[in-house]
């Protein structure tokens, strides 16, 4: 019988992210998914921080309502290159302009997360991570094939680090999650103080 960790208190991911689901699996985490389905509209003047810990909060909040107990997490992240927030592409030619931006060039990905016992909201945990990343140059033909593979729809900054944009990254600072979509160590850091 294998022992669970006691910081390990099932949870309800508020996402329908199936790299956070993928991340929380691979450490044994026990979890379910429920879409919090909110605005995710940047308010005017909020910065990168102060936005993707709202989101994250907001994502936990929306679910919990719908809840009677269980511990909720909520998370957000963007990729910020030369001072502008990339979320998800709105289509191929944003993708195509996102990748252009990043070619080449250190770029930051932020993940807010936020985790509140149903009942307790206002106790909410939030924080965030940062964590480095920087693109070999990419030309226009392997921009065109990499829109082709249809993996950056859907992915803050229009790329998946864990998959076929991996030939594009030459260097990263800090925590490998964080680029996926959930800083897992800051999670359970969080999990051992609710």
């Amino acid at each position: 019988m294998t022992q669970r960790n006691q910081y390990q208190e099932k949870l309800v991911l508020a996402s329908s992210s199936p790299r956070r689901a993928e991340i929380l699996s691979a450490v044994g985490w026990r979890h379910e998914a429920m879409t919090a389905g909110i605005d995710e509209s940047r308010t005017e003047g909020e910065d990168v921080v102060a936005y993707v810990q709202r989101l994250a909060r907001a994502k936990a909040a929306a679910v919990a309502a719908r809840l009677d107990r269980g511990l909720v997490l909520g998370a957000d992240t963007v990729v910020v290159v030369e001072g502008e927030i990339l979320g998800q592409p709105r289509d191929d030619e944003d993708a195509r302009r996102m990748l252009k931006l990043l070619s080449g060039k250190w770029h930051e990905v932020v993940t807010g997360v936020a985790l509140l016992r149903v009942g307790h909201e206002a106790e909410a945990l939030v924080d965030h991570e940062r964590t480095r990343v920087r693109f070999a140059e990419i030309s226009r033909d392997e921009i065109d094939w990499y829109l082709g593979t249809g993996e950056p729809k859907g992915k803050a900054g229009a790329y998946a680090v864990q998959g076929r944009a991996a030939l594009f990254i030459e260097e990263i600072e800090g925590d490998y999650f964080n680029i996926v979509g959930l800083p897992i160590r800051l999670v359970y850091e969080l999990a051992r103080r609710v």
